[in-house]
């Protein structure tokens, strides 16, 4: 039975969010047939101008029945709009999926249908949302989050991160690889991934140390030792521990335990549950070291996420 899937757009949406059309578009070619229809709504249909400027032809969104509802998000705070926001709202008895990309998250807020739930939405206004619904509860740095028939995704591309969960929980893990692969997108990064990376918020200001974190992040399964950094960037041991110290404000042994305890949180998401293994793999080595990287990390054992990612997958097959 085909699924129709509608983005849901208005005068001022941000045009790459069609990228989560194009992740069921492109599931389709992996199948012998097609499972997706596939469409840009609005309340009155026509020609919509995006934020860069470029317009994009639209249905009314009252037309047929939605399996799933994307409502776009924006480059600013969308302002209300009280006809499609009551227009969702009356949707979502009937549609499986309603889900907010980016600042979209204010639109489906005001309709109250996030209320109680936990939503996400881009980083820089997550507080804002939290601040204008509080009975909405925010958490900003997620990827994406699903609850119950509620999904909603961070900033921009994070969209497409939601939709191969979609994907996935529809047709299976082959075919959502498969699309990211063709894509050439990551398959895929999970909803419980931070917004930020560890690198990235580590934010070294020369080649060289920024050279030496990307070479430990690949190598996590080794000891990474100041004196082999060092060599890689062709600086002694102690110049590179004084000029990454300067740098990052943090001491070598400091910035790879974050890279350390990013790789297993993820590997987490990712359904690995033997924490022994991921403290292999991390190279943390054993899972007292590991435990006890969570507990300065997160406040939390990683046993603790173990259980919230099996929770959460469950979720995705389930719905």
């Amino acid at each position: 039975m085909t699924k129709r899937i509608g983005l849901v757009i208005y005068p001022g949406f941000q045009a790459l969010d069609m990228a989560a059309l194009t992740v069921f578009e492109f599931a389709n070619t992996q199948l012998a047939q097609p499972l997706y229809e596939l469409a840009t709504l609005s309340v009155a249909g026509g020609p919509i101008k995006s934020s860069s400027g470029v317009a994009l032809d639209s249905q009314p969104v009252g037309w047929g029945g939605y399996d799933t509802l994307l409502v776009a998000g924006a480059t600013h705070e969308p302002a209300p709009q009280p006809e499609l926001e009551a227009t969702l709202k009356a949707a979502a008895g009937a549609t499986r999926r309603l889900a907010s990309i980016c600042t979209g998250a204010f639109i489906l807020a005001r309709t109250g249908l996030m209320d109680g739930k936990r939503v996400t939405t881009h980083w820089a206004i997550g507080r804002r949302l939290q601040e204008l619904h509080p009975a909405v509860v925010v958490d900003e740095d997620k990827i994406y989050v699903k609850e119950g028939a509620i999904w909603s995704s961070a900033g921009v591309t994070a969209c497409i991160d939601m939709a191969l969960a979609m994907v996935e929980g529809d047709l299976g893990s082959d075919i959502a690889r498969k699309v990211a692969r063709a894509m050439v997108v990551y398959h895929r990064r999970t909803g419980g991934q931070s917004q930020f990376s560890a690198i990235a918020e580590i934010e070294p200001s020369s080649d060289r140390v920024k050279e030496a974190l990307l070479y430990a992040r690949d190598h996590l399964h080794k000891e990474l030792s100041v004196e082999e950094l060092a060599a890689r960037v062709h600086w002694s041991p102690r110049h590179f521990s004084r000029m990454f110290q300067a740098q990052t404000g943090m001491a070598p042994a400091k910035a790879i335990e974050k890279l350390r305890v990013e790789a297993a949180h993820e590997l987490i998401e990712q359904g690995h549950s033997s924490v022994g293994r991921i403290a292999e793999m991390t190279g943390f080595g054993d899972e007292e070291r590991l435990r006890r990287a969570f507990l300065r990390a997160y406040g939390q054992p990683p046993k603790v996420f173990v259980q919230q990612a099996r929770l959460r997958n469950e979720h995705i097959y389930l719905s």
